[in-house]
């Protein structure tokens, strides 16, 4: 598998997955309007999850290249 595909699969990841996130946030966000600022912390710790593994994917495409 050439290091460009793997991070082609890896921003799809990404773009999914904080699809997701995003989608599920505003779901909750309309429940429960109370908890905004809770569900606010929580979204921003799960981006930088979700994109600390696309440039985990992106060092090792140019370590591999």
């Amino acid at each position: 598998m050439s290091p460009i595909f793997a991070l082609a699969l890896a921003c799809f990841g990404v773009s999914l997955s904080e699809g997701f996130l995003m989608a599920n946030l505003f779901r909750s966000a309309a429940r429960q309007p109370e908890i905004i600022g809770q569900l606010r912390s929580l979204m921003i710790l799960g981006i930088a999850f979700i994109e600390g593994t696309f440039f985990v994917t992106l060092a090792m495409a140019f370590i591999l290249k």
